[in-house]
């Protein structure tokens, strides 16, 4: 399954930013840049996410388009991600139909086989980054954020129950059923907002505060997407 979590150096500097009042005297602020990888604990990648208030205005599911085939190997993303993350591997057949297999389900902590029992989810909603930010991007870079499987963390499989039961939630009204995968989930959660450069807002901010303040202060490893 693909849940590695890497641990390097904190580089906290790289994601600090430069307030009205320190701007005069601080150095520039360094510019972030796709590609780049920041390593830093998780609660101060939190404190990095600006606060904002969201907005559903105009969101549309289909301007996020997915799933695609980006290598042109026959696979699209939800099969790209089925077939990385099973627990005994499924046979493929053409088109990339896939039979049999298992899989385990983190959310509700749940082994379960056949891939159709399974949803691809978005661990941050579409609504939810369209709300905190991807409103404002290109239909290229929403395209790709649907489809992400360039971090482990942005697309996984579940249950269709517990997808379909958290919805384009955040985690200020919904976590795992499963309590003993809540700190990883919104671990990820903010790795994933600070790797495609998310906002967040009040409510989400303090729900994800008070969550990991229950957990271990993990360093995370984010490789920037844009």
């Amino acid at each position: 399954m693909r849940f590695a979590r890497a641990a390097a150096t904190v580089l906290a500097a790289l994601l600090l930013p430069v307030t009205a009042h320190t701007a005069a005297a601080a150095a520039p602020a360094r510019v972030r840049a796709p590609g780049e990888t920041v390593t830093l604990p998780v609660r101060d990648a939190l404190d990095q996410l600006p606060v904002r208030v969201e907005d559903r205005t105009g969101y549309e599911r289909s301007k996020f388009k997915h799933w695609v085939d980006a290598d042109k190997d026959g696979c699209n993303t939800r099969q790209e991600v089925l077939k990385a993350e099973a627990v005994i591997a499924p046979e493929q057949g053409p088109r990339c139909a896939l039979s049999a297999g298992e899989w385990y389900s983190p959310y509700d902590d749940r082994y379960i086989n056949g891939a159709r029992e399974l949803d691809i989810d978005h661990l941050v909603p579409l609504a939810e980054a369209w709300d905190s930010g991807a409103y404002a991007w290109t239909a290229k870079q929403r395209k790709a954020y649907a489809n992400d499987l360039g971090d482990a963390r942005a697309l996984i499989a579940v249950s269709a129950a517990s997808n379909r039961s958290k919805g384009d939630q955040d985690p200020a009204t919904w976590l795992p059923p499963a309590t003993s995968y809540r700190c990883q989930y919104v671990t990820d959660w903010v790795a994933d907002k600070i790797r495609w450069g998310l906002t967040v807002d009040a409510t989400e901010r303090d729900a994800l505060a008070g969550q990991l303040g229950w957990c271990s202060d993990v360093p995370i490893t984010v490789t920037l997407a844009r």
